[in-house]
């Protein structure tokens, strides 16, 4: 009985049409044709990285911009147009991505540089020799001939906070070791204020140009949603309303149309299961909570202890998720909770940086403000839907034993 239901269920799935034509074009994975609204930076990009068709090094450029702002698909735009006319006009050149959040690839110094030696057609052991040696093997690779490498590090504030600035310094030195081929560097960010905190030396050598990705608004969200809509969605399926909703929940979340994109996923997905031809205005708020939901307990459940029992004092600063509340807060609280389950505690500065990543993960929402002659301060909100907070809290204490 049970197996006939479920072919029933398949059958019956297989046998009725969808409301997606091509449900990729939602994903990241995705590259459109057409990037609106990001005409000044692919033109801005453009321009730095131009003199590399004459094989000149250009100045290291490093863009910065919340999730969701489309640096990196832009950074891939125009590096994907800048080898395809290298490759007309036969220049000598190469454009390596590499994305520093992956584990076993740029979560050390060594594995980094192994894996730009592997880029450029060097077999490498993964560990087992030494970093300098490293270093010299992916020289010697790039160094046969004259060339132009473009070396693009997508979130590179991980990789200085997991392998240390020195990686940095390292790679904006590599011209000095080449005799024939030069190397630029081009770094993606989250994080406008990473470069604040490394080593004064390394920042001077850095030698770059900086760009910063804007947040999208509201009616730039629906401009993208409505343009991607065309792709996924059968006709009809999504209304201009729709599109207007997912926007306003993006705009309001930084402006991430990522995320904006996930929600018209997801909703998508939703109605395709009840098997509706048309997405209603209901499907994106059970969306939103899905996503919300899913999402958070799983970075949650993920985070370190310390980060964990920040986030924890947190919500019981601001069980409401809408009262702000200010560092020195936070940690009276949290300097409490550590006696209480036998942690010892960080320091109030390492439990800012804490507060500061937690910040990037859309936890918590933290803005720098000035206190005059009393210095500066950072005013937290906590950022998790409000419909999560209990079973989060519930979540959280279980977690560090406070149950």
């Amino acid at each position: 009985m049970q197996q006939s239901n479920l072919e029933n269920i398949f059958e019956d799935f297989l046998n009725r049409s969808s409301v997606f034509i091509n449900k990729d074009s939602l994903t990241i994975r995705y590259t459109p044709d057409n990037i609106p609204h990001r005409d000044l930076q692919i033109n801005g990009i453009a321009k730095v990285l131009a003199p590399c068709l004459r094989l000149e090094r250009p100045s290291n450029l490093f863009i910065y911009g919340k999730t969701g702002t489309g640096k990196t698909l832009v950074v891939q735009r125009v590096c994907h147009q800048l080898e395809a006319l290298s490759l007309k006009k036969t220049v000598p050149l190469k454009v390596i991505y590499v994305n520093c959040k992956m584990r076993r690839v740029a979560d050390t110094e060594y594995r980094l540089i192994a894996q730009l030696a592997k880029e450029v057609g060097q077999d490498v052991p993964a560990t087992g020799l030494p970093t300098d040696e490293i270093y010299k093997v992916f020289f010697s690779a790039i160094d046969v001939k004259e060339q132009m490498i473009v070396i693009v590090l997508d979130e590179v504030d991980r990789l200085v906070k997991k392998a240390g600035d020195d990686v940095l310094y390292n790679l904006t030195r590599v011209n000095q070791e080449l005799k024939k081929a030069r190397v630029s560097i081009v770094g993606i960010s989250n994080d406008v204020t990473f470069t604040d905190d490394i080593d004064p030396r390394v920042k001077s050598s850095l030698n770059e140009e900086e760009m910063v990705f804007p947040p999208y608004d509201a009616l730039q969200i629906k401009d993208i949603l409505l343009e991607r809509a065309k792709i996924a969605f059968a006709e009809g399926a999504v209304g201009e309303t729709i599109a207007g909703k997912c926007a306003a929940y993006a705009a309001r979340d930084h402006g991430d149309a990522r995320r904006a994109l996930d929600l018209l996923r997801v909703a998508g997905e939703l109605a395709d299961r009840d098997a509706k031809g048309v997405i209603d205005e209901s499907y994106i708020d059970f969306a939103e909570e899905k996503i919300e939901h899913d999402n958070t307990f799983e970075v949650v459940k993920h985070l370190p202890t310390q980060s964990q029992l920040v986030l924890y004092s947190g919500l019981v600063l601001d069980s409401s998720g809408s009262k702000p509340f200010f560092t020195g807060d936070l940690f009276s609280i949290y300097y409490d909770f550590c006696s209480k389950i036998g942690l010892k505690p960080l320091t109030q500065r390492r439990v800012s940086d804490l507060i500061g990543e937690l910040d990037m993960l859309g936890l918590f929402n933290a803005k720098v403000i000035s206190k005059g002659r009393y210095g500066r301060t950072r005013e937290v909100k906590v950022g998790i839907h409000v419909s999560s907070l209990a079973k989060l809290r519930d979540l959280l204490e279980s977690s560090l034993g406070f149950q």
